[in-house]
This record gives C-alpha cells, structure tokens and sequence, in this order.
C-alpha cells in the first residue's frame, strides 16, 4: 500500500470508529498512530484528514444528499460515507488533492474496506460530485 493510502486508511478507520463508536477522536487517532506508526508528514496528513472531516460531516453529508440523490445517506454504509466524506473533503476543501486522484484513493479504499460492489458506488457518487465540484467548494468555503 502506498503511504498516502496507508495515511488515508488510517484516516478513515478513525472517522469510522468516531461514526459507529462515538469515541473521541483524538484517542482513537493516537492508538491507530500507535499501532501502524507513520513518519512524521504521513501522521500530519492523517489528522488533517480527520480534524478537516470530523467538524464538516454534516455539511459533506447535505452536499452528499444534494447531488447524489440516488443514493439516500442512510443507505449507504457507515465505511462508505466516510470514504465520501474524505474523498470530498480532499477535492473541496483540502485543494491539495487533485480531484482524480482523491477519486482514485477513495475507490482504493473501498476495495481494502467496502462490500464487492462498494468500489464502483464510491466511483460513482463522487463522479457525480465531480460534476459539481465548483459550486460544491463555493458551498463548503461558506460552512
């Protein structure tokens, strides 16, 4: 796995466990840096990842909702929409991810994690975010 997946993975398995859990992030970030040890850079990404995530789901969840309509929020499963909340995070807010490549690492993560079908949902969700992007980075600069 590369680095920046690894850092992701991590990342997400954060979001995850603070979703289904409720724990506090800060813990659960220190024990997965603990248990998989990254450099110092790599650990810095992971909690930009997850403290730029964590205080804008909701608003990552509406936009979700707004243009990918087929595919209602409480459908999706909880490591799905966290893989979204990431990749959307990433590509609207981040701006240091280009927008393919967040897609790209997103539909990596949901094959290590989602279901057999979870890869070409994640694709597809955020190929319809992609559409958007412009009035979706002009919508989360204002949350």
């Amino acid at each position: 796995m590369k680095s920046r997946t690894r850092a992701r993975s991590i990342a997400l398995q954060v979001l995850y466990e603070v979703d289904i859990a409720n724990h506090l992030p800060g813990d659960v970030l220190k024990l997965r840096l603990e248990d998989f040890p990254l450099s110092d850079d790599l650990s810095e990404f992971t909690r930009k990842i997850v403290f730029g995530v964590l205080p804008l789901s909701s608003n990552l969840d509406l936009l979700i909702s707004k243009y990918a309509p087929d595919w209602p929020l409480d459908q999706i499963a909880a490591i799905d929409r966290n893989i979204l909340r990431i990749a959307l995070w990433e590509f609207a807010v981040f701006h240091e991810t280009p927008i393919k490549v967040a897609i790209n690492e997103a539909v990596e993560l949901a094959k290590l994690y989602g279901s057999d079908s979870a890869p070409r949902f994640v694709n597809g969700v955020l190929g319809a975010l992609a559409d958007h992007q412009h009035e979706i980075k002009q919508i989360l600069q204002k949350a």
